[in-house]
């Protein structure tokens, strides 16, 4: 949620942007350049004089409500509620895993049997959820960071766990660009951290180049699910026979 912090933080970076002085806008506003001062200090201020600021900076309202927006920080991991939301409706769910890579509605009805209406509404959906941040003509503000997971015992891992995980892995990985690696091994404590830091590299590395690719033609690229994993774990089987 954007508070008046943010807004005043907003107005100022764009006042050094336009590099408009306090005693500019006091100017512009027919204020004192103190009462100017004392009015972004304490950010006491009414929606007219916002309004006259974003005249005096020649910046529309909603592009700095937009600005605000974005200042906001993004989310690593979502709430207990809203991955129960998610996975309610299982196209709601499609919708969702659609704009973690940055699908486009365009893309995402081309893709599936959704219409642009039904699609529409679960973009709403996303955006009630807090997921996204929808914009004019259906484009989209994703809020969460590059370094966003789903929590590890909730909603979404436990329907990935109960629903994909077997049918994920009963692929050869035999393909062109695929591989399944298993590696076992003893390792420091203190450096296991630093193997799932560079784990989450890759991922990220992955999701930006899907970013980059998304300018390539459909015949150029092909659909790809990673999947990352470390953990201390022995085979159930292993485990039943050790002294």
């Amino acid at each position: 949620m954007s508070t008046t912090t943010d807004l005043v933080t907003a107005i100022k970076k764009e006042l050094k942007a336009a590099q408009m002085t306090y005693a500019d806008l006091a100017l512009a506003l027919d204020m004192a350049e103190s009462s100017v001062k004392r009015m972004l200090a304490k950010g006491d201020m009414s929606l007219s004089r916002v309004d006259a600021i974003c005249r005096a900076l020649k910046l529309d309202f909603a592009e700095l409500a937009r600005r605000v927006a974005d200042a906001q920080p993004l989310l690593t991991e979502m709430t207990a509620e809203q991955e129960r939301a998610v996975v309610a409706d299982k196209k709601l769910l499609l919708v969702a895993i659609c704009v973690l890579s940055q699908w486009t509605l365009e893309q995402i009805t081309a893709q599936y049997r959704l219409s642009e209406a039904e699609c529409v509404k679960y973009l709403v959906q996303l955006d009630r959820i807090g997921i996204i941040e929808l914009r004019a003509l259906n484009r989209y503000r994703l809020k969460l960071a590059k370094t966003f997971r789903w929590r590890p015992h909730g909603a979404v891992m436990n329907y990935f766990r109960d629903h994909a995980l077997l049918d994920y892995f009963a692929g050869g990985f035999d393909g062109k660009g695929e591989g399944l690696l298993l590696v076992h091994g003893s390792v420091s404590r203190t450096l296991a951290p630093m193997f799932m830091e560079r784990l989450q590299r890759v991922a990220q590395d992955f999701a930006q180049q899907h970013q980059t690719d998304q300018k390539l033609a459909d015949k150029d690229r092909e659909g790809y699910t990673l999947v990352l994993g470390m953990r201390s774990w022995e085979f159930e089987a292993f485990t039943a026979i050790r002294r």
